[in-house]
């Protein structure tokens, strides 16, 4: 069965930090850019991080640069979304999703072929 599977969501206090994987079984993800993408109560679900099938090319929402960084390791079949300086309008449901990136390097939802479940991240004091 194909799927990916994200974790480390949880409650954490503004400034926080939180590291979220996600993790594949049943193929592998070495072909694959993987997009973070998240859905806050209320709103429509955002891009939040791409990461080249490589690792070589990253790409943030203006939202979130400079707090979280993308990065995978492609022999534990696992990519990871580092969350720093956490702001509580970074609570969401986040996912990550494999798929194609587009020209800019940008993780778009049509591109994404598998999808997780999500983790809940919620930042509150």
């Amino acid at each position: 069965q194909l799927q990916l599977v994200e974790s480390g969501g949880g409650l954490v206090q503004p400034g926080g930090s939180l590291r979220l994987s996600c993790a594949a079984s049943g193929f592998t993800l070495d072909y694959y850019a993987i997009g973070w993408f998240r859905q806050a109560p209320g709103k429509e679900r955002e891009g939040v991080s791409c990461i080249s099938s490589s690792g070589g090319s990253t790409n943030y929402a203006d939202s979130v640069k400079g707090r979280f960084a993308v990065s995978r390791d492609n022999a534990k079949n696992t990519v990871y979304l580092q969350m720093n300086s956490l702001k509580p309008e970074d609570t969401a449901v986040y996912y990550c999703a494999a798929g194609s990136g587009d020209a800019n390097g940008r993780c778009l939802e049509y591109g994404m072929d598998y999808w997780g479940k999500g983790t809940l991240v919620t930042v509150s004091s």
